[in-house]
């Protein structure tokens, strides 16, 4: 499907920048695709350059907490929940100890982190794939979680929000939870559905529960802070965890007798590999996006929806956020910038400014996890991973207007 889909990128923007030519006298269009697709390659290679010293130490640290122990105690957590939602992966599997360290980073924010625990996850799930170039069910339903992961702090948002001068930059912090939350249930739920795997077992239904929970407790207390507190104690408390983290491992290993230092070393070694094998993965998706981007597709779509939703008489405010919407399945940076924008045009104080911050925390950049973590175990078949992973997305955005309406409306 995957391949498909990018086939079809690719055909849009050829489409859409000879519309252009023909009836918006925008030939030009033809020379912004093309620009798009050099920038985009560049980019390609930037990425996955820098992504080189972030593997590197990550790897190097998860291979000392996998020799100390920390990552066997860690997965004994989340192993009885694991094991019924990706029955595929057997009892005690290194990938549940890469799993839970992945959706731990994620839940604070740590993308920085949480991308090689999920290289880490994919590549110990490849092991027990039966077809190597072929998606496992564990493995899609890993891209569905990432791909709608809850991001308890959401620090790049207040900043950016800050930055356009609104208010109470933090005000947008529970609509993203409670946005964030849909579209990780209504994933976890689809994905199940498709593999059928039973989300009614007693055992599933106490850790959703224990999650719901927590997710409450978590809205009530950042919920009463004022914002320049909220983002502050989020900050640090994010920061401490990870810095924590990294001090228990080394101090685990050291009373294991672990070679700390060689041991780290091993693992930073397959750092630089990965980042290098990512970069045609890289390229085919971006190159795809930024050419749908550059012939003026998502205007179109834009304006389309627009019209229908004038059309039918209903509440068309919401349309003005929903360029960043439509970007961020496809780019990070691209729906960041789409963001910014609206709140530039409409103030960030505005239901459209506000809307687009929650629709920004509320999904993850789809195209470009799948792309990352896809290159890292070389897989081409994606089965429904793509269909999948758009279902939660679509969740999370229909969700975060929802959510918007009912805090800002």
């Amino acid at each position: 499907m995957l391949s498909r889909l990018w086939l079809c990128f690719i055909i849009l923007a050829f489409i859409a920048a000879c519309y252009q030519a023909l009836f918006n006298q925008q030939a030009g269009t033809f020379q912004d695709v093309m620009d798009a697709v050099t920038a985009m390659a560049t980019l390609s290679v930037d990425i996955a350059i820098g992504l080189i010293g972030v593997l590197a130490f990550w790897l190097g640290i998860f291979r000392v907490a996998e020799q100390s122990g920390i990552v066997d105690k860690m997965a004994a957590v989340l192993s009885p929940f694991l094991r019924r939602v990706m029955p595929d992966i057997p009892a005690h599997h290194p990938a549940l100890g890469s799993i839970t360290m992945n959706m731990s980073a994620n839940i604070l924010g740590l993308d920085n982190a949480a991308t090689p625990f999920g290289i880490k996850a994919m590549q110990d799930m490849q092991t027990l794939s039966p077809k190597k170039d072929t998606l496992s069910n564990s493995q899609i339903l890993f891209l569905v979680l990432n791909t709608s992961s809850v991001t308890l702090f959401p620090i790049a948002v207040f900043l950016y929000r800050a930055e356009q001068g609104a208010a109470q930059p933090t005000d947008v912090f529970i609509p993203i939870l409670l946005a964030t939350s849909a579209s990780t249930l209504a994933g976890l739920i689809v994905t199940c559905l498709v593999q059928r795997v039973n989300l009614l077992n007693k055992v599933v239904l106490w850790y959703l529960g224990a999650a719901f929970a927590l997710l409450t407790a978590v809205v009530l207390y950042f919920g009463s802070l004022a914002s320049d507190v909220l983002a502050a104690q989020s900050a640090v408390m994010a920061n401490v965890l990870l810095f924590t983290f990294i001090i228990v491992v080394l101090i685990a290993g050291w009373r294991r007798q672990v070679n700390c230092y060689e041991e780290f070393v091993e693992g930073a070694k397959k750092g630089f590999e990965v980042a290098i094998s990512l970069i045609p993965y890289l390229i085919a998706m971006l190159i795809a996006i930024g050419m749908l981007r550059a012939s003026g597709v998502m205007e179109l779509l834009t304006q389309s929806i627009a019209s229908m939703v004038a059309f039918i008489g209903a509440d068309t405010r919401f349309v003005d956020a929903l360029p960043t919407a439509l970007m961020k399945p496809l780019s990070g940076s691209g729906a960041r910038a789409m963001m910014i924008e609206t709140m530039q045009y409409h103030g960030a104080d505005s239901f459209a400014g506000r809307l687009a911050s929650v629709l920004q925390g509320s999904t993850e950049t789809t195209f470009y996890v799948l792309a990352v973590y896809l290159g890292a175990v070389g897989v081409r078949h994606a089965r429904h991973a793509v269909a999948c992973c758009l279902a939660a997305d679509a969740a999370g955005i229909t969700a975060a207007i929802a959510v918007s309406y009912w805090f800002f409306g």
